[in-house]
């Protein structure tokens, strides 16, 4: 049965601020293997928003251009980190960093089952991995049950 009473219920978007959404678009797509399903373009007929689905999930990653951040936006890290979940964190931070990702906080293990690390995108957005015991556990729960 679904408690329906948390706050928090899941993770729905994360949204990432790009200058160059052409750009964007395509540095995703490249690291997704797949293109946008959903695009929306501002009032002056340029790019403005992006959206993927990603994983087992299908959550979403929209890429939304910088002209539309908030009117106080920060552009260095806030001290929250999104960790997608990946297999293989060593070789998706490799992979990352030679698409020219930055690397933010290196890998590191976590104690039995996790494993994080995290880089910062050509367009300034922390993104982070993880290999997570519990994500699996859940995963397979719902695929067996």
């Amino acid at each position: 049965m679904i408690n329906t009473n948390q706050t928090l219920r899941g993770f729905a978007t994360i949204s990432y601020w790009a200058d160059d959404m052409e750009a964007a678009k395509a540095w995703y797509s490249d690291l997704l293997g797949i293109a946008p399903y959903f695009e929306r373009s501002g009032p002056d007929g340029k790019p403005a928003y992006a959206e993927f689905r990603v994983g087992d999930y299908q959550h979403e990653l929209g890429l939304i251009d910088r002209r539309f951040a908030p009117a106080q936006p920060t552009f260095c890290p806030g001290g929250a980190i999104m960790y997608w979940h990946v297999d293989d964190v060593e070789a998706t931070l490799s992979r990352l960093k030679s698409m020219g990702a930055q690397e933010y906080e290196p890998l590191t293990h976590r104690g039995e089952g996790f494993i994080t690390a995290s880089v910062t995108d050509p367009y300034g957005n922390i993104l982070g991995i993880m290999y997570n015991a519990h994500y699996l556990e859940i995963l397979n729960s719902r695929i067996q049950g």
